[in-house]
C-alpha cells in the first residue's frame, strides 16, 4: 500500500535576488515513478539537491520519511546526479568496495550482474571508461541500492539515443518497487512511457501535478505533446 514518502510546504530557495523555487507544495507517495519535467533552469536540480541535504538554506518544510534532510534520508535516498562523481583514478572495484562500506541496502551481487550485462569490466579504472560507460556504471551503482527513494537527475541527457532504452530498462528491472522513483527531465519524449505522475516546474513553481493516464485522458495528447505546449517560447 502507498503511502506519502516525501512532504514539502511553501518551499521557496532563492540565490541572492533570483528566485530558483516558488512557495513549492508536494506530496509525493511510495510505489511510483514521478517525472519532473522542466527546462533546463526551471529548478529541478535545485528541488533534488535540497531533497538530498546539499542546499541548507530555504523556507519552508520539508518532510522525508518523518525527518528533515539528514543522515537518515540520505542513508534511504539513492541518488543520481546530473554530473559524475566518480574518481577516475579508483577502479571500478574499489568503488564497489567503497559503496558496500556506506551503504548498508547497497548489493554488489545486483552490481556485478548490472556490470555484466553492460560488458564493463569492474577492474578497469574509471579514467579509462568512455564518457557513456561511466554514466551507466554511476547509475548501475544507484540501482544496485534497495533504497525507499530514488532521486534520477536527467539520467539519460548525456547518452545517445541508442542507449537510452538500455538506461531506462535497468531503471524498471532494478528498483525497489515500493519505493519511490523521482526522475528529472527534459527529454520527455524518451522517458515518459515509464512515468505513473509527471510535476511539470516552470519557473521555480509548479504548474501541473497528476498522474499520467489522467492528463492523457483531458488533454487528448502525449505528455511529451502537453510538455511543449506548457514550455513553448
Amino acid at each position: 500500500m502507498s503511502e506519502v514518502i516525501i512532504s514539502i510546504e511553501n518551499l521557496t530557495k532563492s540565490y541572492g535576488n533570483k528566485t530558483a523555487l516558488k512557495n513549492i507544495d508536494l506530496n509525493l507517495s511510495s510505489g511510483a515513478i514521478v517525472g519532473l519535467c522542466g527546462p533546463n533552469g526551471s529548478g529541478k536540480t535545485t528541488l533534488i539537491k535540497v531533497l538530498n541535504g546539499l542546499l541548507k538554506k530555504y523556507s519552508g518544510e520539508i518532510n522525508i520519511m518523518g525527518h528533515k534532510p539528514d543522515d537518515f534520508t540520505r542513508a534511504n535516498i539513492s541518488y543520481l546526479p546530473d554530473v559524475s562523481y566518480l574518481a577516475d583514478w579508483m577502479s571500478g572495484k574499489e568503488i564497489i568496495s567503497l559503496f558496500s562500506d556506506l551503504y548498508a541496502d547497497f548489493d554488489p551481487v545486483t552490481m556485478d550482474e548490472l556490470l555484466s550485462h553492460m560488458k564493463i569490466d569492474k577492474n578497469s579504472r574509471i579514467k579509462t571508461l568512455s564518457k557513456g560507460n561511466k554514466e551507466k556504471f554511476q547509475l548501475a551503482l544507484v540501482m544496485s541500492r534497495r533504497a525507499k527513494i530514488y532521486i534520477l537527475d536527467e539520467p539519460i541527457a548525456g547518452v545517445d539515443p541508442a542507449a537510452r532504452d538500455f538506461i531506462l530498462d535497468t531503471i524498471l528491472n532494478n528498483y525497489n518497487p515500493e519505493a519511490l522513483v523521482l526522475i528529472s527531465t527534459h527529454l520527455i519524449q524518451d522517458v515518459e512511457k515509464i512515468f505513473d505522475s509527471v510535476i511539470f516546474l516552470k519557473e521555480g513553481e509548479i504548474v501541473l501535478f497528476d498522474e499520467v493516464d489522467n492528463i492523457r485522458q483531458k488533454e487528448g495528447r502525449s505528455i511529451d505533446e502537453l510538455f511543449r505546449e506548457v514550455f513553448k517560447c
